[in-house]
């Protein structure tokens, strides 16, 4: 486990932080794994490749991280700190697992304590969305959450929705989370410039995204699991070799650590910083609106 704080300097002198009008968006796009694809075509493939996968999403999810992702996501929801009342937007979060994580610290804190009216008021005004570009893996999601009795207070809300341009008013998500979600759109910038717009000051924005390994020997062997092995997986379990064979090479294509913060800095957020998990396999990156 590691952690790193990024704090942008030329020489002695800090970089002037942008307001959001006047910052400028870069091209991240036109990329499909390694491959060089123009902007619509990659929307277009992306969204084959996650409605291709939709129904064998999470039992591959256990399958790749030996379940692993479990435990990150935990890792996830304890630096949101969710509490009773809150307005939070988990992006990218068709199949509910981080929602569900969610909502199950808030009934905690609700057991523990709240009581009487107040109690009553901050339990209606709980909402948290899940906003998912593919309508495949949201079906997943209500299906999962159905079955398991979540949102039936109306504190769970399906949005279908892009990253990019997100229909949520200004100032108006107490949090964000997006889950191995970001490295999958065309305009990384887009969808931080849109996470800083629809938190209210004091949000807090929280990626989960899987990442760049440092330690040599480590990486040698994580390089050969991920193009022999999770490909073969995506076979074997999906019938889908291709769309695996994009998710390993679309990890590749993402920016490192230290990039990916920088980006977040540029987006407006302030104490911005990231932890490594399992030598940098996946890291959480986190920022405040302030």
């Amino acid at each position: 486990m590691a952690l790193g704080t990024v704090t942008r300097r030329l020489g002695n002198k800090l970089f002037p932080v942008l307001s959001p009008t006047t910052r400028l968006l870069h091209s991240h796009a036109t990329s499909f794994g390694y491959k060089r694809v123009n902007e619509e075509e990659k929307a277009r493939m992306v969204g084959d490749v996650f409605t291709s996968v939709a129904s064998n999403y999470d039992s591959m999810n256990d399958l790749m991280s030996v379940g692993l992702h479990r435990l990150w996501k935990d890792r996830l929801v304890s630096k949101l700190n969710p509490f009773l009342g809150m307005k939070h937007l988990d992006v990218a979060g068709g199949t509910g697992d981080v929602a569900f994580r969610i909502l199950e610290n808030i009934h905690r804190i609700k057991v523990r304590g709240v009581e009487g009216a107040f109690k009553e008021t901050l339990e209606a005004e709980t909402r948290i969305y899940v906003c998912d570009i593919n309508p495949n893996m949201l079906n997943v999601g209500k299906q999962r959450a159905s079955e398991k009795g979540f949102g039936e207070d109306g504190s769970l809300v399906w949005a279908e929705g892009n990253a990019e341009s997100l229909s949520f008013e200004n100032d108006s998500m107490d949090g964000y989370t997006i889950a191995f979600g970001i490295r999958n759109v065309t305009h990384i910038e887009k969808v931080l410039s849109e996470a800083y717009r629809v938190l209210k000051p004091g949000g807090r924005f929280l990626c989960l995204e899987l990442s760049h390994v440092g330690i040599p020997i480590f990486k040698d062997l994580y390089d050969y699991y991920s193009f022999s092995v999770i490909p073969y997986m995506g076979e074997l379990v999906a019938g889908d070799r291709k769309s695996y064979q994009y998710l390993v090479e679309s990890i590749r294509r993402f920016p490192t650590q230290e990039k990916f913060a920088s980006m977040i800095v540029d987006a407006g957020f302030q104490k911005v910083e990231f932890e490594n998990l399992v030598g940098g396999v996946v890291a959480i990156h986190s920022g405040l609106k302030i």
